[in-house]
Parts: C-alpha cells; structure tokens; sequence
C-alpha cells in the first residue's frame, strides 16, 4: 500500500457485497466504495488510494467490528494472490452469498419480480477440488497467480484448491527463465494420469528434462508439440469417458459437474425424434448424453482443440454433427428448427446475433448453463422479451473459495406452457 494523508483514510459501514468478490460501502457523499476482504455489518477502517468519478475502490487497513461471520483464512497469500475471495467467509455464508448474488442479478439486470432461483448446491469438497489448474510464471521462473489488481505474479508457497496429486506435483516445476515459459497447465484426469501443458509465444519447444512420469506438452505460437505421454486427459463423468486435450476446456470440478449434467437431462424436454442444438458444445459434455436420446444432434464450437475432442468423443453416434465456427455466424445459417437448445457460452455470455437466432427458432426449450450470473441474466432478459419464460434457474457452487458460481436455467417457450 502506498502511503497517504491521514484525511485519506476513513472508517466505514459495509452494506452488502457485490458480483466479483467485493463488499461495498458508502462515503458521507453516498459514493460507493467497493472492498475487497470485507464483510457486510463490519465497522472497517479504509484507505482510498485514489478518487474516481463514480464509485472509489478501497484498502481495508483494519477491521475494527468483525462480522461473526469471518474467520481465518487457511492459505497464507490470501489477500495479496487474486485467487480466492471468499476465504476469510465460512463455507455456509459463501453459498448464501452466491445464492444472494443470483437473486440479486435476476433481479436487478433481468428484472424479474420473482426469479424462481433454487437452492444453491454446495460443492462436496470446500478445498482441493479443482483438477485443472493454471499457474503464472514470476520472472524467476517460479509458479505463482496474478496478484489482487492482475498487475504482476505473486509467487506462492501454498495452494488449497487443486486436487491432492496436483498439488504434489506444481510445487516440483523448475522452470528456467529463459526457456520462455508465459504459463503452466496441470490437469489429473480421472485415471490419475497427470498432463503438463507449457505455453510460451516461442515457436518451438526448449530442452527439457522431465523426471516425472506424465503428458507433458509445448503450447507454443508455432502449434502444439506432444513432448511426452499421452495427447489428452480421459476426465469421466457419471460412467462417460470424455478425451479433454491441454487447450480444451472442461469443468474443473468433477462432482459437480456430474451433478450439473444430471440436472440438466432430467430437465431436457426430448423424445426419441428430437433435434438438439448443442451450442458452444465445448469437447461434448452435453452432448455425449443427449445424443443416444434424440433423432439429430448438433453442436457447434470455435476451438479448434475441443472440436477434434468432440469428433472423438462423440465418434460412435452416426446421428451427431459438428460445424466449427463462432455460433453468431454458424448458428443463424444453419437450415435446422430444434426442438432443443443448450448453450455453455463464455463468461461475456450470448452475443446479439445468437439471442436473435433463438428468438427467430422454433426452439421450445432453451437449457442455457453459465458461469456469470450477471450476462446470465441480461441475456434471458432479452430471451423473456423474445417469447421465452424462465422456468427454474439452479445455481451450483464449483469454485469453493471465490466469487465465481455456475448456473443453469430452464426456459421454454410461452406458447409451450401447459
């Protein structure tokens, strides 16, 4: 922290807190003032370090009334790495939050009255949950995250999220800086089998020597090198095996997302002659249960890596396509009428072009699952003012630890109610 006057530094009320990790408070002027680390009903001593126009983003220097709801947080660089947020919360008052924030945003962005929201369901692990994680590299070549304001790599000692095999393992990277390494992928598959992605803007690999036994791949500007071991993770969900290469994404925490893919299947309205539309099918999750239900399933996916993941994954369905591309362009060209639309879009959530493509479908249900609950909700705004209503929206916590829920909504057309 820089030092400042005392005049910039005050004592606070937090009033509640905010999508992206913050609490927040007012000044004597009614301007907000968003801090990270602190909790609703605390008394907070408060530095500001600069003046905005609209809102001012505080450094809590002290917590002067504590909430009964704090506690201590379990990993030392909380507070400086930018990885979790919620660790200073009980894991209780975490999905409460979550559960609030939903409510909040289906409210506030999606002006919705009464949004049927269900319960939050809690991750079965609080800590070591993940099974892909991305580490930064310190100049020094030493693994590490973002710091709080994404403005340098903090080095770390200590890491409680990712599964225990991961976590034996990132602390052994050795990585000189000058082999040009930007980042680190780790990801266990559901058989164990560890896999080590190296991205670098360097067009070919630099010599490495690996005394570990695992997939270790260069992720470079002139393509990707498989240096060692296997070309993919297997990642299994409820009884499915999925292919999940070093660039594809796939859902980080295994029994929610099994959870999540239950949920959704027992909410697809699809018989035996149905059309599915599977968009930002990803390397298929979705899909590979939805296809030996249906007559015609379609995905459509951008990445490349989860495109040829898809292809293999979904190889023994005859009644499966795939087009690639971006779903605003792909989508609205396509000559289909689904019956069925499930989307998994990326945090900025649906571009216009797809929303009007929904509009204009003869979908009569649309299952849209994301990761942000604020597009979320602008977007089935918009889908409500195009004929959709929303029917339950689930709220699923896989990011124990952070701000960061998981969401999937149900929607059907009005004309489709009974």
């Amino acid at each position: 922290m820089t030092d400042r006057d005392e005049s910039q530094i005050i004592d606070l009320d937090v009033l509640d807190f905010t999508f992206g990790g913050d609490a927040f408070a007012r000044m004597a002027d009614g301007k907000p003032v968003f801090l990270p680390f602190a909790i609703p009903g605390e008394r907070v001593r408060v530095r500001i370090p600069s003046e905005r126009k609209d809102y001012n983003i505080g450094e809590l220097v002290e917590v002067l009334t504590p909430s009964p709801w704090r506690i201590e947080p379990r990993c030392r660089h909380f507070g400086v790495c930018g990885g979790c947020h919620y660790q200073h919360l009980t894991y209780a008052h975490q999905l409460e939050v979550k559960q609030k924030i939903v409510l909040d945003q289906m409210r506030r962005i999606g002006k919705m009255m009464d949004p049927p929201v269900k319960p939050i369901i809690p991750s079965p692990a609080e800590w070591n949950y993940r099974n892909t994680m991305q580490f930064h590299l310190s100049p020094a070549g030493k693994p590490g995250f973002r710091d709080t304001r994404g403005a340098r790599v903090v080095e770390v000692q200590e890491c409680h999220l990712p599964l225990p095999e991961l976590g034996e393992l990132w602390p052994n990277l050795d990585i000189e800086p000058s082999a040009g390494i930007d980042r680190v992928i780790l990801r266990a598959g559901s058989d164990g089998e560890l896999l080590v992605g190296l991205e670098s803007e360097r067009q070919n690999p630099p010599e490495l020597t690996l005394d570990l036994s695992l997939s270790l791949h260069y992720l470079g500007r002139g393509g990707d090198t498989l240096m060692a071991g296997d070309a993919y993770n297997i990642m299994t969900v409820n009884g499915v095996n999925f292919a999940v290469s070093p660039r594809s994404f796939f859902q980080v925490n295994l029994p929610q997302a099994e959870a999540m893919v239950k949920y959704a299947l027992a909410n697809c309205d699809v018989t035996s002659q149905s059309t599915v539309l599977d968009l930002y099918c990803g390397v298929g999750l979705f899909s590979a249960f939805l296809a030996p239900r249906v007559r015609q399933l379609v995905g459509v996916e951008l990445s490349e890596s989860a495109c040829n993941d898809f292809a293999l994954n979904l190889d023994a369905h005859e009644n499966v396509s795939l087009y690639v591309g971006k779903v605003e362009e792909v989508a609205p060209a396509l000559e289909l009428q689904p019956d069925l639309v499930i989307l998994d879009p990326p945090r900025a959530g649906l571009d216009r072009r797809v929303v009007e493509y929904l509009k204009s479908s003869k979908a009569r249900q649309v299952i849209y699952v994301s990761c942000d609950p604020s597009t979320l909700a602008r977007d089935c705004r918009r889908l409500s003012d195009g004929g959709f209503v929303v029917e339950s929206i689930q709220p699923f916590d896989f990011f124990p630890q952070t701000y960061h829920v998981e969401s999937v909504v149900v929607m059907k057309r009005t004309d489709q109610l009974s």
